[in-house]
């Protein structure tokens, strides 16, 4: 446990490192809201609370009276933790995922009343190992901080636990009572999620990830098992039985990476215009009005963009620019995201329409480059709204 503090001091020094690397990044021009597929892996570390063992079959009684086996208190040592993911953003926050994960401890000794059999100093060796499929609800809290993402999640799924070569030699010098066990159960279980993502500014979609899990597995677990004692006359005997395990804690820090396909890069500012370049054709451009506090699109909105991806089909163009607006109700910094987030909602209605993906740019401007100037935190319906440029 020694080692365990000495790691958990080092966690808000690990953190700064991850979070400083892309320190004023915008989140909401770097792929979040999260939409559509995207991956992830992590390692760390697992601690895992102390088990007990509750009881043991009849015929492991009767070699272990006297030696009081029940009630056993089972410690552990700082382990190791792996996991891939595979999920999907709605683009709201909201993200669905299926993951697979790995977890490994080894046992060090047991606790209990009784040091003439089992108990005060028994030593233990051998590992459990956890593994298996888990499916996980997380939300996005896009607008807290700029560069930064926190995220909460839970999910359900199914861990086996494997015991391998457990093995507890009691502290009886005249029983030498030996518990030992390699034997593998399947249990359910429930998780936790609190993490924070950092977007890297140099490659969209892909983000830095630092996450705490608390995972619980439900119910107990019988384990077949061994049980040997060294008896006056007989000698050394052996009975082959069960023993129960009760439910089980693990304490999972993990550090990982995260990538979401299909994230556009943000144009670059500031480019310069080409030198005697000729005169572009004439645009077109389509307003689409929205609801204060609002991106989700009006059957009015949607009949404007079908008309602007109908009239795309009847003259040459070079792009489509989605260019997403609001109101100065509001910090900067959620209009910010609000703007992109509405950008994002016409541009999925366009490629729902008929309009290919590739054709489409979209870019947030918030509160910026209002259509009716206003003062600030005044809701102004025309403020609100895209601009879809047929150039």
């Amino acid at each position: 446990m020694t080692e365990s503090l000495r790691i958990l001091r080092r966690l808000p020094l690990l953190t700064a490192v991850i979070l400083g690397i892309s320190s004023g990044v915008h989140a909401q021009q770097l792929g979040y809201p999260v939409s559509g597929l995207y991956i992830g892996a992590a390692g760390g570390f697992n601690l895992k609370g102390n088990e007990s063992i509750k009881n043991l079959s009849s015929n492991l009684q009767s070699l272990s009276s006297g030696l009081s086996t029940p009630n056993l208190n089972v410690g552990t040592n700082i382990g190791g933790a792996a996991f891939g993911a595979i999920g999907w953003g709605f683009g709201n926050g909201l993200r669905v995922e299926a993951e697979f994960d790995y977890r490994g401890n080894s046992f060090n000794n047991l606790s209990g009343v009784n040091p003439a059999g089992f108990g005060a100093s028994t030593k233990a060796s051998g590992s459990e190992r956890l593994w298996g499929p888990m499916f996980n609800v997380a939300y996005d809290f896009v607008d807290v901080v700029p560069w930064l993402v926190p995220y909460v999640g839970v999910g359900i799924g199914y861990q086996r636990a494997h015991l391998s070569n457990f093995t507890a030699t009691g502290t009886s010098i005249a029983l030498s009572p030996v518990l030992s066990s390699s034997d593998t159960r399947a249990s359910f279980a429930a998780q936790g999620i609190l993490g924070a993502a950092v977007p890297i500014a140099q490659v969209p979609g892909l983000s830095l990830t630092a996450e705490y899990r608390i995972i619980a597995l439900t119910g107990t677990r019988t384990y077949n098992a061994g049980l040997s004692a060294i008896f006056p006359v007989v000698g050394r005997t052996s009975r082959f039985g069960t023993m129960q395990w009760g439910h089980e804690y693990n304490n999972t820090f993990l550090f990982g990476v995260r990538y979401n396909f299909g994230v556009t890069p943000p144009p670059p500012p500031g480019a310069p215009a080409p030198v005697a370049a000729p005169a572009p054709a004439p645009s077109r451009s389509y307003l689409v009005f929205f609801d204060w506090d609002k991106a989700s699109l009006t059957d009015r909105a949607r009949r404007i963009i079908r008309e602007a991806a109908d009239n795309s089909t009847r003259v040459q163009y070079t792009r489509i620019e989605v260019n997403g607006y609001t109101d100065t109700s509001g910090t900067p910094q959620y209009n910010m995201g609000l703007s992109v987030r509405r950008a994002n909602a016409v541009k999925a209605e366009l490629i729902k329409d008929g309009v290919p993906a590739d054709s489409i740019t979209t870019q947030g401007f918030g509160e910026t480059q209002l259509l009716v100037p206003t003062g600030p935190g005044v809701r102004e319906p025309q403020n609100r709204r895209v601009e879809i440029i047929i150039r």
